[in-house]
């Protein structure tokens, strides 16, 4: 077969290929969102550190926001995360090994927005948190 042929070849079957894989990904996908890759978060206690917390969140936006954008722009979600963590401990008071989730999202949100714009943000979505090690 000539380079010619495999080159012609290859083309057409991407070309058949790319309906299928647009239709499972709206089957899949559902509503658009930016999944961060796990982020270890200090959590403090007197200004020292003690722990961390393993998160994996996923930011659900809303159907206006430009999903192929946001999502490249996941390292800077993931740093800013990680910055305002160093300002504040985002573990329960009392449970230093478990993440204070509506604290969390009341200030995620809003520096999230600055990132993504405003109107683009629909909610935050804890998929996971494991501490490095279990606090009594």
């Amino acid at each position: 077969m000539t380079q010619t042929r495999r080159l012609l070849l290859s083309t057409l079957l991407c070309a058949f290929a790319m309906p299928s894989l647009a239709s499972e990904a709206k089957k899949e996908g559902g509503e658009p969102y930016v999944k961060l890759a796990p982020v270890a978060l200090p959590v403090t206690e007197n200004g020292r550190v003690i722990n961390y917390l393993f998160v994996t969140l996923r930011i659900n936006l809303t159907a206006k926001a430009d999903v192929n954008a946001l999502r490249l722009k996941e390292p800077y979600f993931r740093d800013l995360l990680i910055r305002a963590a160093h300002k504040q401990s985002f573990a329960l008071p009392n449970k230093r090994d478990t993440l204070d989730e509506a604290r969390f999202k009341k200030v995620m949100i809003p520096e999230f927005t600055k990132i993504a714009g405003a109107g683009n943000i629909d909610t935050l979505e804890i998929l996971a948190q494991n501490p490095k090690k279990l606090m009594n």
